[in-house]
């Protein structure tokens, strides 16, 4: 069994190309520019050269990309979009138009005059992979299925706070099923708020495997727990330190116990300290978070569990981890699979056990490391 799995973040897209007959250290992986920073190069590199530049595509992650439109307005230059694409920058397209961006349907991008620089938005880039995988001898056919992370706010209500709806609906699902890969859906099911995972979905339409489809957090939080280290506590508090988020879950027996989300750049590693603290004791706010133009948190318990707990174990993943290096909390720092990096594509494949249970037999064997246990990859046809 064969499933592309990959996890989109700001700073990089990481790739994994699972192959059931192979121990998962020795499946293929790739380590590469995230989207919106490829996105990112492309539009200061016309900025530079003073070019009109025509967005077309889907929804895809804002951020670095966000920023390099805004840069290349403000420049003077001209920016054309198709609406699908515009939604990148807000769900809002008259908050769009007024940013200065000019609207278009697609016939009329079509008629634009070939001298305005064309830009592809997308999250997923199935035509891309293909041509970087192909030099090393490795195709996308016959995959049995794709997985892929990407962070979704959700298309928030007019008037309402981006920050608060992506935290209102993480509510809703942990109270629907206590557990991380109630994050995770097929492709048919995904929620119709969740427009960039819906974005994703259309991008992936031309390989013919099924989807499943999950927030980037969510996953590279499920896929620390793979990491054996883990299952010697019976709480876990995870904190993932993404190049743009920050996202921490404190897992017990009873499943979800509280979360906590933030923008990496609000933090440093006093208050990150101070924010796992108060959620290890129970008694970190909602409103302390929101107020420090984070996100939110959620907690499920007041029950308080000292750090020095001989069951509580804090444990950190993602690529800004350094952040709590020195950290008095003394971290155990995450590798499943030998791997820190591809912890959400080892996320999403124990998602997909889960949410595709057709598959779920197989991937559980490889997750335990009972899968191609012995088989050199040279003797894999």
């Amino acid at each position: 069994m064969k499933i592309l799995a990959v996890d989109v973040g700001t700073g990089t897209q990481d790739i994994f190309l699972y192959d059931s007959r192979l121990d998962l250290e020795n499946g293929f992986k790739l380590i590469m520019p995230a989207p919106t920073m490829i996105v990112n190069r492309r539009l200061r590199e016309a900025t530079r050269r003073k070019e009109s530049i025509l967005l077309t595509g889907v929804t895809m992650g804002g951020g670095p990309a966000a920023w390099a439109i805004e840069a290349h307005l403000h420049a003077g230059q001209k920016v054309f979009a198709t609406a699908e694409a515009a939604k990148t920058l807000n769900d809002d397209l008259e908050a769009v138009g007024a940013m200065g961006i000019q609207l278009v349907s697609e016939d009329e991008a079509r008629r634009l005059p070939d001298s305005i620089r064309r830009l592809h938005m997308a999250d997923f880039d199935p035509i891309a992979l293909r041509y970087a995988l192909a030099p090393f001898g490795l195709s996308l056919h016959g995959l049995d299925a794709v997985a892929v992370a990407v962070f979704d706010h959700g298309a928030a209500p007019a008037g309402v706070s981006d920050r608060r709806f992506r935290f209102d609906y993480l509510d809703e699902r942990i109270r629907a099923e206590n557990r991380l890969s109630a994050f995770a859906y097929p492709a048919a099911q995904i929620p119709p708020a969740l427009t960039r995972l819906a974005a994703v979905a259309k991008s992936a339409g031309e390989i013919p495997a099924p989807l499943v489809v999950m927030d980037t957090a969510a996953a590279a939080i499920l896929g620390a727990t793979l990491d054996p280290m883990l299952s010697l506590h019976s709480e876990n508090l995870i904190v993932n330190i993404g190049n743009f988020h920050t996202l921490a879950f404190r897992l017990g027996s009873e499943g979800i116990r509280g979360v906590f989300e933030h923008h990496t750049g609000f933090l440093n590693p006093e208050k990150l300290t101070s924010l796992l603290t108060a959620l290890a004791a129970g008694t970190l706010t909602n409103d302390a978070v929101f107020n420090d133009n984070g996100h939110g948190a959620l907690l499920y318990t007041d029950s308080p569990l000292p750090m020095d707990h001989p069951d509580f174990n804090v444990v950190v993943t993602g690529p800004r981890r350094n952040m709590l290096r020195s950290s008095a909390l003394k971290p155990y720092f995450a590798v499943p699979f030998g791997d820190m990096m591809i912890a959400g594509c080892f996320g999403l494949l124990a998602a997909m056990a889960d949410v595709m249970p057709e598959l779920g037999e197989t991937l559980r064997a490889s997750l335990v490391g009972g899968a191609g246990q012995g088989t050199p990859p040279w003797e894999i046809e």
